[in-house]
């Protein structure tokens, strides 16, 4: 079991993981192994509950294909254990995002108080203004 939060794991037979060969510098040991890692995650065919499934799907994200797959390369490091693991992680990340419901933004206006005190050192401010200037005779 991939354990996502205290509450929310996943098995790992729902997650699929491939070697491919990483991009970049690295010289000839790029062209000879495979240490980057490709992360598949169906969200349809998975264990999660309905609501996080929907969220998932409803993500601008990229990296989620029409059918409904998400997949992350992972590349950063040399080895396979190192970048298998940091796909994982960023699975983890994906999947807490959608538990967690922003609170929705209720408009509000400044007090009337906190606009008197802000004319009144606008005010201020210009009156110190005029007494630095040249005193006409």
């Amino acid at each position: 079991m991939f354990l996502i939060s205290k509450d929310l794991a996943i098995a790992e037979s729902e997650i699929e993981f491939s070697a491919i060969r990483a991009q970049g510098a690295g010289g000839q040991n790029v062209n000879k192994v495979s240490s980057a890692m490709h992360l598949r995650f169906d969200i349809h065919a998975s264990s999660l509950p309905i609501l996080y499934k929907q969220r998932l799907l409803d993500l601008k994200d990229r990296r989620i294909s029409k059918e409904g797959v998400l997949v992350i390369k992972a590349q950063k490091y040399r080895t396979q254990e190192k970048n298998r693991d940091d796909a994982l992680q960023r699975l983890r990340e994906i999947i807490l995002s959608v538990t967690f419901v922003q609170k929705t933004r209720r408009p509000t206006k400044p007090s009337r108080s906190s606009q008197r005190k802000r004319l009144d050192s606008k005010t201020k401010h210009s009156r110190t203004k005029v007494l630095r200037s040249k005193v006409v005779e």
